[in-house]
């Protein structure tokens, strides 16, 4: 595990025990595209970054999820939600630079929320890289994203938020999630859509 993900995983460590509480505001948005986002995602599924389980109800019955987050701490709130879930789930504690646990060809889909707008830019090439390892060919994957907005006002808003945003979430608006995909050799972006003014990017992709 690199440095970077000691760092970030001892912050989320400490984050847990009160995440939802300080995530709130933003689950009450990020809620109504949950089902949406899920809701055609079957068989074989990885979750990068379950965080604290919020997904985990919006799986069908068709889905065998694995589902990975870098905390312990993360995984203990997730593993609470887990009764609410209507297919089958593994939590483990995993790096997502690093599933060589899995082989590869294993998974139909490869899901998360705002876990690249949590890691470095220097780690996402290796997370990326895991991700089309672990695809089956034809695979697919769904990532949501947050960026910074084009619209000065919204954008001023977003900065004022920031500090507080890499403080307590290590997460960043100027990732360049998107851009390390299609550098990516055999994932390709089949669209994006933004699904509040353009600042959540979902990205939907495919293995070739």
């Amino acid at each position: 595990m690199t440095d970077e993900n000691h760092r970030l995983r001892s912050k989320y460590q400490r984050t847990s025990w009160f995440y939802d509480i300080l995530d709130y505001p933003w689950e009450r948005q990020y809620r109504k595209w949950r089902p949406e986002m899920l809701k055609d995602v079957n068989g074989q599924v990885l979750e990068a970054g379950v965080g604290t389980g919020h997904n985990l109800r919006h799986y069908s019955p068709s889905v065998n999820l694995t589902a990975i987050d870098l905390s312990s701490g993360m995984l203990r709130q997730a593993h609470k939600r887990m009764s609410k879930a209507r297919c089958k789930v593994d939590l483990q504690e995993a790096d997502a630079t690093n599933l060589s646990r899995f082989a590869d060809g294993t998974f139909d889909w490869y899901i998360s929320t705002f876990m690249y707008c949590v890691m470095p830019e220097s780690l996402q090439p290796l997370a990326l890289h895991e991700m089309a390892r672990i695809l089956k060919p034809g695979g697919r994957f769904r990532l949501i994203e947050i960026l910074y907005s084009k619209d000065r006002s919204l954008q001023l808003r977003q900065k004022l938020l920031t500090p507080f945003v890499e403080l307590v979430y290590g997460a960043r608006f100027d990732r360049k999630t998107l851009d390390h995909i299609h550098s990516t050799k055999s994932l390709k972006v089949t669209r994006t859509t933004y699904l509040k003014a353009d600042t959540y990017l979902l990205i939907e992709g495919q293995k070739t």
